[in-house]
């Protein structure tokens, strides 16, 4: 199996910033892409930026300038810088790693996993 760590949301006043990582463990044989998504209340989940192995970073509109993921592919784990931190970015943040992953003798995957979710408030 494979678990999702999410660690450093928070309180923060407007135009602050903060730093979520998010960590995988388990029967991992490869990760071939780790993301952020957040859900505010009354909200769909929305994706916030992804990254795959080795390549370009993608982001949602909103956040273009403002955040900024990267990844360490030796400790399988997924970063999101924040700053410049809006009220409108109060929500809980997710994460997400797309695995492939160890069953006995067989890889299998890859398969979607999620972090328990990191609350982030935003205060005007």
């Amino acid at each position: 199996q494979v678990q999702l760590v999410e660690s450093g949301g928070g309180l923060v006043q407007s135009g602050g910033s903060l730093r979520l990582s998010c960590a995988a463990s388990g029967s991992i044989f490869s990760i071939t892409a780790m993301g952020w998504y957040r859900q505010a209340p009354g909200k769909q989940r929305e994706l916030v930026a992804t990254i795959r192995s080795g390549g370009i970073p993608n982001y949602v509109d909103s956040v273009k300038g403002r955040f900024t993921i990267s990844r360490d592919g030796a400790k399988n784990t997924v970063y999101l810088q924040m700053n410049s931190l809006k009220p409108e970015d109060t929500a809980v943040y997710y994460c997400n790693a797309d695995v492939i992953y160890y069953s006995g003798s067989y890889y299998r995957g890859p398969q979607g996993y999620w972090g328990q979710g990191t609350q982030v408030t935003v205060s005007s």
